[in-house]
This record gives C-alpha cells, sequence and structure tokens, in this order.
C-alpha cells in the first residue's frame, strides 16, 4: 500500500493541473474547428484594424490580405494543437509515474512542460504582443480578447512554474 505523503499530493495536483490546461486546450481547438469563420472573421478584424478607434497614426500597420489572416489564425491553431497534444501526453506521462522515483517523475514533466511553454507563446506573443500591442486590439470597439489572453497566462504560467519546481520528492 502506498503511503499518502505531501509529495503525493502534490504530484497528483501537479498532473492534475495539466490536465485542465489539456482540457481548456481541446475546447478552444473545439471552437476554433467547428467555428472556423467566426474565429477568422474575428482575427481578421483585428488584422485589419476596422474596429479600432483612435489610432489613425498607427493604421499602416494594418494588414487586409484574407490570406495572411488565414495562415495567422493557422499558426494560431497550430500552436493550441501542439500546446493541447503535448499537455494531453504530458498528463499521461505524469499519471503513469505519479508513484515511481522522484527522478522519473521529474522526467515526466517534460512534454507539459512544452506544452505550458506553447501555450504562453500563444496567449503573450501571438495576443498580447502581436494582436493587442501591434494591431491595437484594445482600441477594438467589439473585438478585444486582451482581457481572455491575459486570464489564460495568469493560469498558464503560475501552473508551469508549479510544476517545474523541484518540490515532488
Amino acid at each position: 500500500m502506498i503511503k499518502f505523503t505531501t509529495a503525493c499530493a502534490i504530484r497528483r495536483s501537479k498532473t492534475l493541473i495539466v490536465l485542465m490546461a489539456a482540457v481548456f486546450g481541446m475546447f478552444t481547438l473545439i471552437n476554433n474547428y467547428t467555428d472556423y469563420t467566426a474565429y477568422y472573421v474575428y482575427v481578421g478584424d483585428i488584422l485589419s484594424m476596422t474596429n479600432t478607434e483612435g489610432n489613425e497614426s498607427r493604421r499602416y500597420r494594418a494588414v487586409t490580405s484574407k490570406l495572411f489572416h488565414h495562415r495567422f489564425y493557422w499558426t494560431i491553431i497550430t500552436l493550441e494543437t501542439i500546446f493541447t497534444l503535448c499537455c494531453l501526453v504530458g498528463t499521461y506521462q505524469l499519471y503513469r509515474n505519479i508513484n515511481a522515483t522522484h527522478k522519473e517523475f521529474r522526467s515526466a514533466k517534460k512534454m507539459a512542460i512544452v506544452g505550458l511553454t506553447t501555450a504562453i507563446t500563444i496567449y503573450y506573443v501571438m495576443y498580447i504582443i502581436i494582436l493587442n500591442e501591434w494591431f491595437d486590439m484594445e482600441y477594438s470597439t467589439n473585438r478585444n480578447a486582451f482581457d481572455w489572453a491575459r486570464s489564460n497566462l495568469e493560469y498558464m504560467f503560475p501552473a508551469l512554474i508549479y510544476l517545474s519546481l523541484d518540490n515532488d520528492n
């Protein structure tokens, strides 16, 4: 019988946190695939800067190419797929090694770390830096995902830190 210790609880909590990120990623991907047009239009509006106000001096940044809109959106979807798959595989590896040695459990964190890092890249680089800072998403009258992206970062970044901590031995 395995004794339930603080280390056991920490390992289980780390596994659950990665699983929750993977479930979020799955729902996001389902939305992106099943309602591609709505999200594509959303991204295209931001890149075209059609719904932003008070930024006439920055309108030169607008990209109106439909091909670019599709490619940018597919970059987001591709990164979200990588993030989700890595978190799913990471959850499985963590769960499979939940009662293993410290070294084996630590080694099982690799894919989860890659997944959470990819998620941070998506929500920070793609949304906060590119869509918000460069394409003025925060000035959009009805197309502002800044708070949504920030809330994702507020989960993923602490999750990555907690997962990486060497406190589960």
